[in-house]
């Protein structure tokens, strides 16, 4: 149901939502909220790149509108450290300079590794907060929630505004029995749903699976049972986020005496930033260098590595191939999977898993075996969220279109009216005042592609010229030409890549008689051809040629050079 297309006054109550990314896609999540002249921005993610987008390292949101109204910025707030929620700020803040940064202590620590990791200089100013806690940045009265994700120290956000009080989940799911740590604040949400809420943003990712999550006790009992049936070395992957699993983990080594290895940068920086913060307890001397493996009993070892997700590069992916430094995976090995499969990544992943079988490991992933849980809630936690928080408008973020389109139909479930119940996309902007919500016009959004130290260097004319390569090949004509009576001097000559034929000399003399005709009818003309044109002839002649004979369509480069 959309909302009705109108013009707001533009007084000091009215507050305007623009979702500059995460509407309609998982990751790239960035909001700004505006009021009375001032900008508070909720968060600064990133996107891994997906299929087509062959050579991209990153995707982060186009920001422009941010850009051109720097000044007024109050702030970012963050609701947690996951990449897709800060991994765009290496990119943006040097284009929105002197802001400040507010999230709590995880979230800041794992920012400030980034920033550095980036060089960035100078660094912004980080402001840590802590649920509970409240603050004030313009005309915006915050207060922070604690929520149980798939990351320690996550937030929803209660945001008082002249024109009413507004709730944002954030990333979360209502655990009742959390690893080490602290459940959903449920009190803090329904003192604020007590109060009044006119909209609330709420997290879609998964809407889709039925019923309540599981909770991370239910895996910390699972991982328990396969720890007891493993004779040989436990090699565990999982985002190196994920405090919560790895505090687990830790505590199953424990108990059953088997000593740590911690390998990959990643995991081994969360390690350090948890342990540093009080979030995780390492027993001393549990923890063993990687040189040491070779000399410690593999019933006795358990190795905390990345490549959950099939990075070639990572860690597990060269224990798998054998080409890691300290450790190649072979039989008798228990290698875990304690991470769901993004989608894009399943076919790396699956080789990761095939390498590590064919050298004799026991692999357990899911559907396997339930070795992992989701950060996000399910259905019957977000319908939880909407009674809790009673709002008058819901706006679901954080998810696909169809998780996007799925949650609204959710909230109609539950009691709030279809009118007032709105998907919307990036870009779209809302306006709420005292009165309404209501749709006013868009602003430019769209996706930066980072290429290697290139930021925006990268356009979907590029990608496609990418996919044509990859799908096609390449074939490239040569021809020298004199430069006052267009006569053949050398050529034509062909040359190809990624672009295979049967029979390939007669067919490349086929197309050598094509162009030799192309260029026999320029020199006819009365004026001659000029070079631009002659090259299009021959692009298009070579083209038709190939799409005739043989029903291919490799990218066609010619080249006249004239002597």
């Amino acid at each position: 149901m959309r909302g009705r297309a109108a013009h707001a006054p533009s007084d000091g109550n009215t507050l305007r939502l623009i979702p500059l990314g995460g509407l309609g896609e998982i990751g790239l999540n960035c909001m700004a909220l505006e009021c009375r002249g001032r900008i508070l921005v909720i968060d600064a993610g990133s996107m891994f790149p997906e299929d087509h987008m062959l050579g991209v390292d990153l995707v982060i949101p186009d920001v422009r509108y941010l850009r051109e109204r720097a000044e007024r910025i109050v702030g970012i707030v963050l609701t947690h450290g996951h990449e897709d929620h800060i991994g765009a700020l290496p990119f943006l803040l040097p284009q929105l300079p002197r802001l400040t940064l507010y999230g709590t202590p995880m979230t800041m620590g794992l920012v400030k590794e980034k920033l550095w990791e980036h060089r960035m200089d100078p660094m912004p100013e980080m402001v840590e907060v802590r649920p509970r806690e409240a603050l004030r940045l313009g005309p915006f009265d915050l207060e922070f929630i604690r929520v149980c994700h798939s990351i320690t120290d996550g937030l929803g956000l209660a945001i008082r505004t002249p024109a009413g009080l507004l709730v944002h989940s954030g990333d979360f799911k209502f655990d009742p029995s959390p690893v080490g740590e602290d459940p959903l604040d449920v009190q803090g949400f329904g003192r604020f749903g007590g109060q009044g809420v006119r909209l609330l943003l709420s997290d879609s990712t998964n809407v889709e699976h039925g019923g309540f999550s599981l909770s991370e006790r239910e895996i910390q009992r699972n991982l328990e049972e396969i720890f007891r049936s493993c004779p040989g070395r436990i090699i565990f992957t999982t985002f190196s986020s994920n405090i919560q699993r790895i505090r687990g983990v830790i505590q199953l080594a424990e108990r059953f005496g088997r000593r740590i290895c911690i390998i990959g940068r990643s995991m081994c920086v969360a390690a350090r930033l948890a342990g540093e913060l009080g979030y995780l307890r390492v027993p001393k001397g549990l923890v063993l260098e990687p040189s040491e493996i070779l000399n410690t009993p593999k019933e006795r070892l358990l190795v905390l590595t990345t490549g959950s997700q099939g990075e070639p590069l990572s860690a597990l992916s060269l224990m798998a191939r054998g080409a890691h430094k300290w450790l190649k995976v072979e039989r008798g090995d228990t290698v875990i999977f304690s991470s769901r499969f993004i989608p894009g990544n399943e076919k790396a992943i699956y080789a990761v898993i095939n390498a590590l079988s064919k050298g004799g490991a026991r692999v357990i992933y899911e559907p396997l075996a339930k070795v992992h849980v989701s950060g996000h809630a399910s259905r019957e936690e977000l319908k939880l969220m909407i009674h809790l928080v009673r709002p008058e408008y819901f706006i679901p973020v954080h998810g696909e279109h169809r998780h996007l389109v799925q949650h609204v139909e959710l909230a109609q479930e539950v009691g709030i009216p279809p009118e007032r119940a709105w998907v919307v996309e990036n870009g779209e902007v809302v306006v709420m005042t005292r009165e309404a919500l209501v749709r006013e016009g868009r602003v430019e959004t769209g996706r930066i592609y980072v290429d290697g130290k290139g930021v925006g260097d990268v356009g979907d004319t590029l990608l496609r010229d990418r996919q044509h390569l990859s799908e096609d090949g390449v074939v490239v004509a040569l021809v020298v030409l004199h430069k006052g009576t267009g006569e053949v001097v050398s050529g034509p000559e062909l040359f190809s890549r990624g672009f295979a034929l049967e029979g390939e000399e007669e067919k490349m003399a086929e197309a050598r008689q094509v162009l030799l005709e192309v260029i026999q009818a320029a020199r006819q003309c009365p004026d001659g051809e000029p070079q631009d044109d002659l090259q299009f002839q021959l692009r298009k002649a070579l083209k038709s040629h190939f799409w005739r004979s043989i029903r291919r369509r490799p990218m066609i480069m010619p080249l006249v050079v004239e002597v």
